[in-house]
């Protein structure tokens, strides 16, 4: 599953200065209801770093 325009927006949107905590993108993604790596991978096409990574996820 590609990272829709949506999912896009919300992950530039909830970074700051380039960055996404883990615990954020996680919750990102519940809230958007679509898979972690949906949201990690709008992160990497976005050059958005996910930093404090606690399960692995991203």
């Amino acid at each position: 599953m590609k990272p829709t325009a949506e999912v896009l927006e919300a992950v530039k949107k909830a970074s700051k200065d380039g960055r996404i905590s883990c615990n954020d993108a996680r919750k990102l993604a519940e809230e958007l209801k679509v898979p972690n790596k949906v949201v990690g991978d709008a992160a990497n096409e976005l050059e958005i770093k996910i930093f404090g990574c606690e399960l692995g996820c991203f």
